[in-house]
């Protein structure tokens, strides 16, 4: 913010997102909404880490903070910071201020890759250099917010009281807030996944490849041959966008992928193990151990516990 004017204009602008956001969460959860690719997230406990993916998008707080951690980095973001995602990425996610009386609201925008497409393609990219968009950053950033983003954000989700006008105009303002972004500070994380044949389009490529195959053996030379790059660069890039090897992530989403059966299907552990794609239970125990803290069973019964007294506590 420049100046006073600004300061005021934005803490009226965030209430408002609050009073929207409340309005239309009257429960605790993750509510959808008639508006594509948002979804409203209301929480009156400090949560558990719980891991997820997070795919391309945009995660605003209008209420209380959040914590994101990527492997060994912790983001934390509040009403006045907000958190990119640019590609598929395993976050372990974790409420860090809510309360019954002021509880934690924030929205997540997942991005249409086609959409970042075509508004990187509308915009005056004349003093970006080629090296620049083939350039691999980390796919996960903070933001500071800004006046324009919080003013689109609340426009955007106005909408949510005038459904007849969402097929029309949610698109156009989905547009101006991914406009917006890509104009922020660390928008430019945004920009080399969307131009096609750069190193981050094809690393993007290659993490949807994997997460539509988990469960099987990766063939780590195919992949970079089918990235068109040598194995060096391709393990470089791979490890800058998400921190880790692409052996690495498919671990860990294949342990997140378990833990979800353990914990919403009921499925034993050893199950989970050779459904996700392990061969050796006990090399799956191994590493969800490592990974969560706690063996398999353990870490899922005191998830259920957490879930319950969470339950109480709000009733």
């Amino acid at each position: 913010m420049n100046d006073a004017n600004d300061h005021a204009r934005l803490e009226y602008a965030l209430n408002e997102l609050q009073s929207i956001l409340i309005r239309h969460t009257p429960t605790t959860g993750t509510h959808c909404t008639a508006i594509p690719y948002l979804s409203i997230l209301r929480a009156e406990v400090i949560s558990e880490p719980l891991m997820t993916v997070y795919k391309p998008s945009i995660c605003i707080v209008a209420q209380g903070a959040k914590t994101a951690m990527l492997a060994d980095k912790t983001y934390r973001y509040d009403p006045y910071s907000f958190l990119i995602t640019s590609v598929d990425l395993p976050i372990v996610g974790r409420i860090s201020e809510a309360s019954p009386s002021i509880p934690y609201v924030g929205l997540k925008l997942s991005f249409d890759t086609d959409v970042i497409l075509d508004v990187v393609r509308m915009m005056d990219h004349s003093a970006r250099t080629d090296s620049q968009a083939n350039e691999t950053v980390i796919g996960m950033t903070i933001n500071a917010m800004s006046l324009s983003i919080m003013d689109a954000v609340v426009r955007l989700v106005q909408l949510l009281d005038q459904p007849q006008d969402i097929p029309v105009l949610a698109p156009l303002m989905i547009r101006e807030l991914v406009y917006r972004v890509l104009q922020s500070e660390h928008g430019h994380i945004l920009y080399p996944f969307a131009v096609t044949d750069s190193y981050s389009f094809r690393i993007a490529q290659t993490i949807q490849f994997i997460k539509q195959h988990y469960n099987e053996r990766l063939d780590i030379e195919q992949l970079a041959r089918d990235a068109q790059l040598s194995s060096s660069a391709f393990h470089k890039h791979f490890k800058r966008i998400t921190t880790m090897s692409p052996l690495q992530y498919q671990k860990t989403i294949r342990l997140q992928e378990a833990q979800r059966l353990m914990l919403t299907e009921a499925m034993a552990a050893g199950d989970a193990a050779f459904t996700v794609g392990y061969e050796s239970p006990s090399q799956f125990s191994r590493e969800y151990t490592r990974l969560y803290g706690k063996p398999p069973m353990q870490n899922i019964q005191d998830m259920r516990n957490m879930l319950t007294e969470a339950t109480v506590l709000i009733e």
